[in-house]
């Protein structure tokens, strides 16, 4: 049996892996051998459908080492007047690019891809999913779990409901190709999931022609969605920011429900929600632009609240038995996967292990940089687990609204003891993926042209001790209602 020896054993090529591994290449001497069930980088993103692209700005996605995009400003669509958003094929061909043009050429950097990873006896294996050989792996320092929150998507996840025979249900990603059959076409369509995945299906569907009365939407919960405004890293959106972030440190001090704490950001600019009259109650950092708030605002025929339990070909068949006809040949469309599996926090540094997860949200990619830098000794996290552990605690990624004040506490915990540390402070200020740190430290003090702009950092800062005071009072509650 061949036998591989390296420093670090990632598991996982996806973002936050290939993310992990170019920031630790840059800041060590170490070695690492990445392992992947996928032919190629990208983990996820192979899988996606077509017409999937970035939620938030390409800029402060990927590796830290190498742009994404050109740093356009989109000058049509419903994103005009943003920065570009990735599209899948980019995003792959960005990591491709990482693997092939930084990672390997390092010599320090072994890919193993279409191989499966497991343990035997406390050895470390490879096994090829294509020849079935076997590879053992010595490993000098730890193993680097980034499957940790593990992601599905529409194309390779099981429904959870029953199909019935002659039913017509695709992913998302067939939704291009429909132009292949042209004589079975149909002419209504039945997304199904709350999600962004039901929200980018509608939108293409939308654009690429399909009347908003044919096109039914199956949306069980309601969901507050980030303005995508409130996440331009550009002077030109300089007040919608920090705007959007005073008015969630706020109303974190002040606000006394979820409900109360996500009305006060709508207000100011920071949330949204599609219909206006329903109360959400789900979170789960999806962003989107007015624009496309609009175009999904088009769609009139929705089943709100219910679950399906069975598709048939003329029939839907929600929890409650409750069964309601859809028109002969509907094509219902899948977008019900969960895009991350919500486990439990764990400590990300471990003996032995690294459990790759979010430091800061909605930012993988950044959150996996960080932990490399910290692995690799900076500052005071020097090489002690416990220190590293205090500055990069797991965010609880929320999926009700009562999940989001605790995630945004903790990651502001984080990043309070990020501030206190001077090199790991430059190093996010240096960092690619950091997105916000270089647009406050851009304004200039001594011009009166940026008062304004000195005044909203200056009530985020004066935020924090009502923010702090009040996590207490937060963090009991979720307690309760995750207790309910």
């Amino acid at each position: 049996m061949q036998t591989l020896e390296t420093d670090y054993l990632i598991i996982g090529a996806g973002a936050v892996g290939l993310a992990f591994a170019d920031t630790l290449l840059a800041h060590s001497d170490a070695t690492m051998l990445i392992v992947d069930r996928h032919g190629l980088p990208g983990g996820h993103w192979n899988d996606a459908y077509s017409f999937v692209t970035l939620h938030q700005p390409s800029s402060f996605y990927g590796v830290a080492s190498l742009p994404l995009g050109q740093g356009r400003t989109d000058t049509q669509g419903a994103n005009a007047g943003m920065q570009e958003l990735a599209t899948g094929a980019e995003v792959l061909a960005h990591f491709q690019q990482a693997m092939q043009q930084r990672l390997l050429p390092s010599g320090r950097v072994t890919y193993r891809p279409m191989s499966n990873w497991r343990t035997d006896g406390g050895r470390h294996q490879l096994v090829s999913l294509l020849s079935g050989e076997t590879t053992q792996v010595r490993v000098r320092r730890r193993v680097v779990d980034a499957t940790y929150f593990g992601s599905q998507v529409p194309s390779t996840h099981v429904p959870a409901f029953a199909v019935a025979p002659g039913t017509r249900l695709v992913p998302p990603n067939a939704l291009p190709h429909l132009g292949r059959t042209p004589d079975d076409l149909p002419r209504h369509f039945v997304v199904l999931g709350a999600g962004k995945t039901a929200m980018d299906a509608i939108t293409w569907l939308l654009a690429a022609g399909a009347p908003p009365e044919r096109i039914g939407w199956v949306r069980p919960r309601e969901s507050w969605l980030i303005d995508r405004r409130s996440t331009q890293p550009t002077m030109a959106h300089f007040e919608a920011v920090f705007g959007a972030q005073v008015a969630l440190m706020e109303a974190l001090a002040t606000a006394t429900t979820a409900d109360e704490l996500f009305e006060r950001q709508e207000a100011a600019g920071g949330m949204l929600r599609i219909d206006p009259d329903a109360r959400p109650t789900m979170f789960h950092y999806a962003t989107i632009s007015p624009g496309e708030l609009a175009q999904l605002r088009r769609i009139t025929q929705v089943w709100r609240g219910q679950r399906v339990r069975a598709l048939e070909p003329g029939a839907l068949v929600f929890a409650d038995d409750q069964r309601v006809p859809v028109p002969e040949g509907t094509l219902f469309v899948d977008c019900t996967a969960t895009a991350v599996t919500r486990r439990p926090p764990v400590p990300v540094f471990q003996p032995g292990r690294i459990a790759l997860q979010m430091v800061r949200v909605p930012q993988p990619t950044f959150s996996a940089a960080l932990i490399a830098r910290l692995e690799a000794g900076v500052g005071a996290s020097g090489q002690d687990d416990a220190r590293r552990n205090a500055m990069a605690r797991a965010i609880p990624l929320p999926d009700g609204l009562d999940g989001y004040p605790v995630a945004t506490l903790v990651g502001l915990q984080n990043q309070m003891q990020w501030g206190q540390d001077a090199d790991l402070r430059n190093w996010i200020r240096d960092c690619r993926l950091d997105g916000f740190g270089r647009l406050a430290t851009a304004v200039n003090r001594d011009d009166p042209a940026d008062a304004a702009r000195i005044a909203l950092l200056a009530r985020l800062r004066a935020a924090g001790p009502g923010v702090m005071a009040a996590a207490p009072r937060w963090l009991a509650g979720a307690q309760r209602a995750a207790g309910a």
